[in-house]
Formats: C-alpha cells, sequence, structure tokens
C-alpha cells in the first residue's frame, strides 16, 4: 500500500513537471517569435487556435514576457466607454511603430484574452469590448533600447480604446514596431543548428536589467468596483482573434406574450437543454437590459419582464451551429404558444435539434 502511494506521488510529480517543461517550452516559442514584426499577442493567438497551448497559460506567458522579462510598461482600469469605429483606432495605433503594444482584456463570458491592436483583425474584437470590464495596457520594447514614454503611450491608448480623441505625439510614429500579416507556415526540415539554439535558448527568459522599475499605472482595476454604476450597454459581443473561444454577436428575442412568466420560463430552460444535449461543448449565454443572467429563475419573476421587452442570448465555444434554430424555439417559448415546450416531464430532455 506505501510502495503503491509512492508510486502515484511519484507519476503526480514527473507528470506535473512534464506539464511545467512544456509550458516553458510554449514560452520560448512566443519569446524566440517575437520581434519588430512580430508581436506577442499574434503568436499566442496562433498556438491557441492550433491547439498547441492552453487559455489558462496566456495570463503567465505575458506576465513572465512583458513584466518580469522585458520590464514593459502597464496602465491598466475598467473601460468608461468604448471606442465607436475600431477600426479607426486600429488604423491610428498601426502608426505608432515607436513601441511594441499588448491589449489584456478581462472578458466576462470568454476570460481573459489578448490582443494586438495593431492587427485589423482585432478591431472585430475591440468593437465588442464593454463598458466597467478591465483593459490592461502593456506598451514596450522587447530589446536594450530606452524605453522612455512608454508608460504615457499605454495610458494614451488605453484613453484611445474608451473613444477620447488622442493626438499622436511626433515621437510615437519614429520606430521598426509595424504590424506585418503573418505568413502561411513552410515545412522546414529539422537541422542540428536549430536543435542546439533550442536546448540553449531557455537562457533568454532571464529577467532583463533595467535602470528602473516596471512602470505601472491604474485607474480602478477592480471589476467589481463599478458594479453599482451603471450597466453597460448591449454591445456585438466578439469573435477572439483566431484562437480563443467563439461567441455569436447578440440575438435578441422580444418577449410577445403579456407577461414572461413561469411558463415561458420553464420553456427556454427546456430549450437550453435540449440544445446543450445536442452541443455539449457549446454555451448558452443570456442577457437581460445588459446584464447576463445566469439564473433565469432568479430575474424572470411574473411581471418583471412585460410584453415588448428585449432578451437577448449568445452562444460560446467552437463550430457554433443552429442559432438561427435556436432564436426561433426561443421566440416562441417568449410567446404565448410556450406550452408546446412544456410537453412530458419536467425532466425529459425534448428532441429539439
Amino acid at each position: 500500500m506505501v510502495e503503491s502511494s509512492v508510486f502515484y506521488s511519484q507519476l503526480s510529480t514527473k507528470d506535473s513537471f512534464n506539464t511545467s517543461v512544456r509550458h516553458i517550452n510554449r514560452t520560448l516559442d512566443v519569446l524566440d517569435a517575437c520581434g519588430p514584426g512580430v508581436n506577442a499577442a499574434d503568436k499566442i493567438n496562433e498556438a491557441l487556435a492550433k491547439k498547441e497551448m492552453a487559455e489558462c497559460e496566456v495570463l503567465s506567458i505575458i506576465n513572465m514576457l512583458f513584466v518580469d522579462k522585458w520590464k514593459y510598461s502597464v496602465f491598466s482600469g475598467n473601460l468608461h466607454s468604448v471606442i465607436d469605429d475600431a477600426s479607426r483606432l486600429v488604423e491610428q495605433v498601426a502608426s505608432w511603430k515607436r513601441f511594441d503594444f499588448i491589449l489584456g482584456y478581462h472578458h466576462p463570458d470568454l476570460g481573459f484574452m489578448v490582443l494586438n491592436p495593431k492587427n485589423p483583425e482585432s478591431a472585430s474584437v475591440i468593437a465588442g469590448f464593454r463598458k466597467n470590464e478591465l483593459l490592461t495596457v502593456y506598451a514596450g520594447t522587447p530589446d536594450d533600447n530606452s524605453a522612455d514614454g512608454a508608460a504615457a503611450a499605454a495610458e494614451l491608448l488605453f484613453h484611445l480604446v474608451e473613444g477620447e480623441k488622442v493626438k499622436t505625439p511626433a515621437q510615437l510614429l519614429q520606430g521598426k514596431f509595424v504590424f506585418s500579416a503573418p505568413k502561411k507556415a513552410v515545412a522546414r526540415h529539422p537541422s542540428a543548428k536549430r536543435t542546439a539554439a533550442k536546448a540553449s535558448r531557455a537562457a533568454k527568459l532571464a529577467p532583463r536589467a533595467s535602470s528602473g522599475p516596471v512602470v505601472v499605472m491604474t485607474k480602478q482595476t477592480s471589476p467589481a468596483a463599478l458594479a453599482e454604476e451603471e450597466r453597460p450597454q448591449a454591445q456585438p459581443a466578439p469573435a477572439a482573434v483566431g484562437a480563443h473561444a467563439r461567441m455569436t454577436p447578440f440575438v435578441s428575442v422580444v418577449v410577445t406574450n403579456e407577461l414572461f412568466h413561469n411558463g415561458n420560463v420553464e420553456a427556454w430552460k427546456r430549450i437550453i437543454r435540449s440544445y446543450n444535449a445536442k452541443y455539449p461543448n457549446l454555451q448558452v449565454n443570456v442577457y437581460y437590459d445588459g446584464e447576463r443572467i445566469v439564473d433565469i429563475n432568479t430575474l424572470f419573476k411574473w411581471g418583471k419582464v412585460k410584453h415588448g421587452s428585449c432578451i437577448q442570448f449568445t452562444v460560446s465555444g467552437e463550430n457554433i451551429q443552429d442559432v438561427a434554430k435556436l432564436s426561433r424555439y426561443f421566440r416562441q417559448g417568449a410567446s404565448p404558444q410556450f406550452e408546446a415546450f412544456l410537453k412530458g416531464s419536467p425532466d425529459s430532455v425534448m428532441n429539439l435539434f
């Protein structure tokens, strides 16, 4: 029995060690790829899309590279507003060649995601940012050059995301950090030189010498601190750039029943249960008045939601399907015809999809 316990203890330790080694290797892969024409966020999203990295690793990789090693300046805060034209933001930031930038956004449904604000594909994601959610801006250079002005640039970008009109300082336009569209991967044969380089690259993770501490500036970084302020307006939810779990735009369902009462609630619960039975890897998110409703019973009480009210939903995950059919069932479930979904026992799963 003792020998068995020791064996499982050793096995667990070995698995933990292997996981750590794989995580370090993935961090080094991002480190090796980064440069003036390659942004770390693009490489991370590419690895996530290829299933070469887990989403739970992203935050630690960002902290290890940008804070511990490269000493990037950081500006974080809860968004008070969001820019209307995200494509204009990307176009403006693309001209800021002086520094490398990363956006770290804490999406309330999809979790932490990273974006390259100079990548045109990021515009659709930035357009889905929501008020009162936490955004962190990293600005700096991954080399030994002076990063004077990085803190001010990070704050400037934050305010730009909030929709403020900012004037680009002349010094931000001079530099080498430009966006380059990723090239298609080309198969390569391993070489002894490349193998040797990989064997010795672990030393690259050593923190860079810095003449001063990393500059961290915050506005109000607690996502819960603004809970009592104005609820965020419903906006199109983002589909993260090539990597994170996808999410559909908000789909609106108008209540056509006189009241959205317990029968309508039960109909919606059965519709969601049927959808989850067919697509267990997809998640249906319900929203009302800009707020996500985790348990619809807590909000949809008698008289709370009336005729003409608008309920919204999204579906998140990979390979999203049958959203139109789901919307059609929800509309019927919010109408006087909701009883069609109440047949059978309460625990039964209807074959709707």
